[in-house]
């Protein structure tokens, strides 16, 4: 059963990790897939390519979403190319991981400007679309350490938990519209990023989660189906921790 069907769908940083597998399970699902890259112009090309295969419409867009006027003008060519545009994940985000004695002030903003204003950005940008058409389902990638925090990451932990904070207002704010914003909290997922770590401490991080294993993009990306589809028509507001029990 393909849960979205005809839907258009943007998410943003979707060329590896995570919202390369969302943007997969998405297609797989029935969902036309705008995504964003920031510079691998050649993985971006390849998921392209990839996504089509299953037979929907997917095109990439070289857009900064942390850029107010790039996220502006990237939603007018998404909105020209598409049609509609039902489903926003905005999944774009970097660390910058230091002690706060060591951490510099750019490391501070670049991390808040690149995770938390790019969802404003991106957010302010679809709500004008969304609002006209009455409908609209925009997912916010924070992160159980912007539930629970975590030394050595404070500029990561504020962005992240300011993300529900906005998650949060949006959903009071566009809710009469039938808009619904809801955050997703990844705990451990492995990714290609998680690779280069020594095996020994990814092994510890394992055992310390309650089902002993560290989550996939796609345990990620089913949920995103969840929140992005009419299964969740009367969820807005929501964090779902998708952790493996890690913050049980």
């Amino acid at each position: 059963m393909k849960l979205l069907e005809g839907k258009n769908a943007i998410i943003t940083g979707a060329s590896r990790g995570i919202g390369k597998g969302i943007a997969e399970v998405f297609a797989k699902h029935g969902a036309n897939v705008a995504f964003t890259y920031s510079s691998s112009a050649e993985a971006a090309n390849q998921l392209e390519k990839e996504l089509q295969e299953l037979g929907i419409k997917a095109k990439g867009y070289k857009s900064d979403a942390a850029d107010f006027k790039q996220a502006e003008e990237l939603i007018k060519n998404v909105q020209q190319d598409f049609g509609s545009i039902d489903i926003l994940v905005n999944n774009a985000g970097i660390t910058k991981d230091n002690l706060l004695m060591r951490m510099s002030e750019e490391d501070f903003d670049k991390v808040i400007e690149v995770n938390l204003k790019s969802v404003f950005n991106m957010t302010k940008a679809v709500q004008r679309t969304m609002l006209k058409q009455r409908h609209g389902s925009i997912i916010n990638m924070s992160s159980v350490v912007g539930v629970k925090g975590n030394a050595g990451q404070a500029n990561y932990a504020a962005s992240k938990a300011g993300m529900i904070g906005f998650s949060k207002s949006m959903a009071l704010e566009l809710g009469s519209r039938n808009i619904r914003t809801n955050v997703i909290a990844p705990g451990f997922i492995e990714t290609e990023m998680t690779g280069k770590l020594d095996e020994k401490v990814v092994e510890g991080w394992r055992e310390a989660i309650p089902l002993k294993r560290g989550g996939t993009p796609e345990d990620i990306a089913n949920t995103c189906v969840f929140l992005a589809s009419d299964l969740s028509a009367y969820i807005t507001g929501q964090v779902i921790n998708v952790d493996g029990g890690m913050l049980t």
